[in-house]
């Protein structure tokens, strides 16, 4: 949208004097260095975009360099794929969550989860791997089951191909990079507030307050509550606040101390079955000529939750060291708690005494912890070596993660007593419901804790370095390295139970003579080396010409802390790290007087060190996953007034020596990952008006991907374009009005998939929001 931003200096508006004690009392030590610095010197100002009325934002949706300082060029002259979606572009989209920004760039699909079981949090694929573990914060590490909001969001920055030298551990398509909101030398308040259908609201507040010469505090607020468009239960709700102080501004030394804090109380989605949509495939005739069910059906019960807390305190030293050198450190403690009862559904059957098309539920609790401590630390520097310029980013990295996952009964069999402490507990009954007359009444129960945990505590040690070599005004080499001690330790018990076909009889705790733990204490550790090589071409100033290599290492257990003794999982200890390997061919340039951006990349990914089995049926590492794939995009400001941010990429995929136990089946294919992939938003303003709009495009999906024939229920997600229109007045300098209409044609189509194709989640249907944006 278009962005006004006053720059009348009202009154200092005042925070908290408790927030702000609370943040500069959490490191006195670099407050205190903070403080006594050299007197300020000249620097350029880091300011927000300033917009006038007759103008599009002088910033655009194009960004020239990135945050992250390993990237030691401007994005014109670093040899790799990287987007940054900025925040003028979501504030124009009503972007609310992570999900809804990486819609904005093409090669990401979203997922759905394993059967009955949503996956927690945000949960997505890139280039034909699993992404959901690579989410960064300002270049360090997060973790936790949280749906990400924008509220606090400078940009979000997209790293795509193999990245292990910039990141570490399971960097198998890339990376996402989330640039937190700082406070800075400027004074304003933007409130933002919306209303929209299916009773959403959300209100958010950005304020920053120049407390003194060099010193600013600022606080982002967030409220939201609301449903989903087309169903009923399902509601979103929370809140977040994000303060922050800044020491130093202007002069060598800076002190940045900042936090975010969440909370979300939503009604998670189980998704609807899937019968009569187009492919739906079920061996019954009865059930494959059953029509669809009501979007708006709900299959579980009042009980069902999601509550989520997330709180994340950094602190960031940057030094001015002289001579063109900078130290930057970054010290970090996050911690997400999430807790989930979710009904899921499944298989459907006909029932025998009325004849009615029914569908079974699973009911699944989830009840996940995860902590973070760590520290970044290193020195951007340039020199001259051998009479070559050298641009040097170096440093060190330390991090501490653990996860804890509770064990709960699984209420989908649990239809006996269970045994725990001593205590008869009436076992959980799971009537399946009627596919097209779901009843909100069923008495499903809440799965028990079994204190059958996991317990999962990573270490990593590290040391990078990423140089940029001029060796003539033309030609740029550019390298980096990693190498990182990586130890994991998984602490895991399971439930040893009795019965007799394939039903469980009791539950026990340890220390109880039947039924009782297994216990298993796992560890792995290895040194990974990772690294990169790029070769850049200027032909003009305005353009380059890369070659890009990149690796990177995926250890067992790397993305969930759970170590497996199985010989048959990718997480047993005892496997080598998944190997990833890339080649990127590319070309960048700068037209229109370097408004606009244009990019070209022809890649190729190949995975290996994946379990498979060989001819005597013995599970070995040798299946391999290959992706090539060519991305085009073009971003930045054909004119003043029109702003365009477009993107579209090809996908091949294919598995080759993934076998299954039997020998008989052949995977060959890989999950969620379409063939094509496109999206575009524009706009354009006239005077005090704008317009904006976009598509986005996914092609076909699969789910099945093996050799075999007639997979049950959804064999693919099909193919789907959705259309989305906003348009803005700008009432006044600090008053705008804008309205956003989403799936502007009421597409129906599917925007997730289970694994099993049994459950889906369909995109939101035609919806509206209308929004006031107040500068103050």
């Amino acid at each position: 949208m278009s962005h006004i931003k006053s720059r009348k200096h009202a009154a200092p508006a005042r925070l908290s004097t408790t927030a702000l004690a609370l943040l500069a009392g959490s490191l006195p030590g670099l407050a205190l260095a903070a403080e006594n610095a050299p007197a300020p010197r000249k620097a350029e100002e880091q300011v927000l975009p300033t917009l006038k009325a007759t103008a599009a934002p002088e910033s655009g949706f194009k960004a020239d360099t990135s945050a992250n300082s390993k990237l030691t060029q401007p994005l014109l002259d670093t040899p790799k794929t990287v987007q940054v979606i900025k925040k003028e572009m979501l504030q124009e989209q009503g972007a609310a969550s992570l999900m809804d920004a990486l819609r904005n760039t093409p090669g990401i699909t979203m997922q759905l989860g394993e059967n009955g079981n949503t996956a927690a949090g945000d949960t997505f694929q890139m280039r034909g791997f699993s992404t959901q573990s690579a989410t960064f914060v300002d270049g360090m590490r997060d973790l936790g089951a949280v749906t990400r909001d924008t509220f606090n969001l400078e940009s979000v920055e997209v790293v795509k191909g193999p990245s292990g030298a910039d990141i570490g551990r399971g960097a198998s398509a890339g990376y996402i990079n989330l640039i937190s909101k700082q406070a800075q030398a400027d004074q304003f308040n933007e409130l933002n507030v919306s209303l929209g259908t299916a009773s959403r609201k959300r209100a958010t507040l950005d304020s920053n307050v120049q407390l003194g010469t060099n010193t600013a505090a600022r606080v982002n607020v967030m409220v939201q509550d609301g449903g989903v468009e087309g169903r009923d239960q399902v509601k979103n709700k929370g809140w977040g606040v994000a303060p922050s102080i800044a020491f130093g501004l202007n002069t060598p030394t800076r002190v940045f101390l900042y936090s975010q804090h969440l909370r979300q109380d939503n009604v998670p989605d189980g998704g609807i079955p899937t019968t009569g949509m187009q492919g739906f495939y079920n061996a019954d005739a009865r059930i494959q000529a059953a029509s669809k069910v009501r979007r708006e059906n709900f299959y579980g019960s009042p009980a069902d939750h999601e509550k989520v807390d997330a709180d994340m305190f950094s602190a960031r030293l940057e030094m001015d060291l002289g001579g063109g050198t900078q130290l930057k450190s970054l010290t970090r403690y996050g911690r997400t708690h999430m807790e989930r009862v979710l009904t899921g559904i499944n298989g459907l059957s006909i029932n025998a005494g009325t004849q009615a098309l029914e569908v079974a539920r699973t009911r699944q609790r989830v009840d996940q912890r995860n902590e973070i401590l760590g520290n970044q630390t290193h020195v951007v520097t340039g020199f001259k070596l051998g009479g070559l310029q050298n641009d040097v980013s170096a440093g060190f990295e330390l991090l501490m993660e653990t996860q804890n996952n509770r064990g709960f009964t699984n209420g989908s069999t649990s239809t006996v007593d269970v045994v725990l402490n001593k205590t008869k507990v009436p076992g959980i009954a799971l009537p399946n419901a009627n596919v097209y007359a779901p009843n909100l009444a069923d008495v499903l129960g809440t799965p028990i804790a079994t204190g059958a945990d996991t317990d999962g505590r990573s270490l990593t040690q590290a040391l990078y370095a990423f140089d940029t070599l001029h060796i003539s005004q033309q030609l740029k080499l550019n390298a980096g390295l990693r190498v990182e001690h990586y130890s994991l330790r998984t602490n895991s018990s399971t439930l040893v139970t009795g019965g007799t076909g394939g039903n469980l009889a009791t539950y026990k705790p340890l220390g109880y003579d039947v039924g009782s733990f297994a216990s298993s204490n796992l560890t792995s550790s290895d040194w990974l080396k990772s690294w990169n090589l790029g070769l850049v071409y200027k032909p003009v100033a305005e353009g380059t010409v890369y070659l890009s290599l990149a690796n990177s290492l995926t250890p067992p257990g790397g993305e969930n802390f759970a170590l497996s003794s199985s010989a048959t999982s990718q997480a047993n200890a005892a496997l080598d790290p998944q190997k990833t390997s890339n080649v990127e061919l590319g070309a960048k340039w700068e037209l229109l007087d370097r408004r606009l951006n244009v990019s070209a990349a022809l890649y190729h990914t190949r995975n290996e060190g994946q379990v498979s089995y060989d001819d005597l049926k013995n599970p070995v590492p040798v299946g391999m996953t290959r992706v090539t794939g060519l991305e085009l995009s073009a971003v930045g400001q054909i004119t003043n007034f029109w702003q365009v941010s477009a993107g579209i990429a090809r996908m091949k995929t294919r598995q080759s020596n993934q076998w299954s136990s039997d020998r008989t089946t052949e995977t060959i294919g890989v999950r969620w990952s379409p063939d094509w992939t496109a999206t575009v938003w524009t706009s354009y303003t006239f005077g005090d008006i704008t317009l904006g709009g976009g598509l986005r495009h996914v092609s076909e999906q699969k789910r099945a991907i093996t050799t075999a024939t007639a997979a049950q229920n959804m064999p693919t997600i099909p193919a789907y374009t959705v259309a989305d229109l906003m348009a803005s007045y700008a009432w006044s300098k600090t008053l705008k009005f804008q309205l956003n209409v989403g799936n502007v044609f009421d597409k129906t189509y599917i925007a997730s998939l289970n694994n099993s194709g049994a459950r889906m989640k369909l995109g939101a249907e035609r919806n509206v929001s209308l929004s006031a944006n107040l500068l103050f």
